[in-house]
């Protein structure tokens, strides 16, 4: 998966992002371990949704689809600002756009919920994640207009990962210590190799 959540494993992978302002859009290079400098830093909120954060909600757009991921938050652009776009449509189904600003829990179920869950900042590895099953999330959408949203299931699953991730935390962060260090050992070693 968020950051941005990958597209879960034996799906279709092939994606192609037919939006008609797609042109303007630039593709962004996501931040992966073990660059955790930048993926471990709280990002800020934004004062207005202005045309630059639109500009950057586009370009965060275009590199999810590109990935191919359903959540990118903006410091996995190395842009530590309070952004996340998410698009949960399966292949063959219209796009479904969603694009945050400073999104907020302000609700969240007792009942948890199991989902393998994956990061486009740590490609390759899946893990079970338990969270809890419903959030209610306040926004600002693309346009600065405030909204709320009340989520349950993959959708719910996957604010409450990019949300981490404006917080500075990966979902590994809700792993077993061994594992985490496992994953983090791997990367490092790979950076080392030049396999990243």
């Amino acid at each position: 998966m968020g950051e941005g959540l990958q597209k879960g494993k034996g799906r279709e992978l092939t994606h192609v992002h037919t939006s008609p302002i797609s042109a303007c859009m630039s593709l962004k290079s996501i931040i992966t371990l073990p660059d955790e400098k930048i993926l471990r830093q709280k990002s800020a909120a934004l004062k207005t949704v202005d045309a630059g954060a639109r500009k950057l909600f586009d370009d965060m757009l275009d590199t999810m689809y590109h990935a191919p991921g359903i959540g990118l938050a903006a410091i996995q652009v190395g842009v530590p600002m309070r952004q996340v776009v998410m698009d949960i449509a399966k292949e063959g189904e219209d796009k479904k756009p969603l694009f945050l600003a400073n999104p907020e829990i302000i609700w969240s179920s007792t009942q948890l919920n199991d989902y393998e869950e994956g990061c486009l900042s740590i490609p390759e590895f899946y893990e079970m994640v338990e969270r809890p099953a419903e959030v209610n999330v306040r926004y600002l959408d693309r346009n600065g207009d405030a909204q709320e949203i009340h989520a349950k299931g993959i959708i719910a699953t996957v604010l409450q990962h990019e949300i981490d991730h404006l917080n500075g935390i990966l979902f590994i962060d809700h792993i077993s210590r061994l594992k985490r260090q496992r994953v983090i050992k791997k990367f490092k070693k790979a950076d080392k190799l030049g396999k990243l």
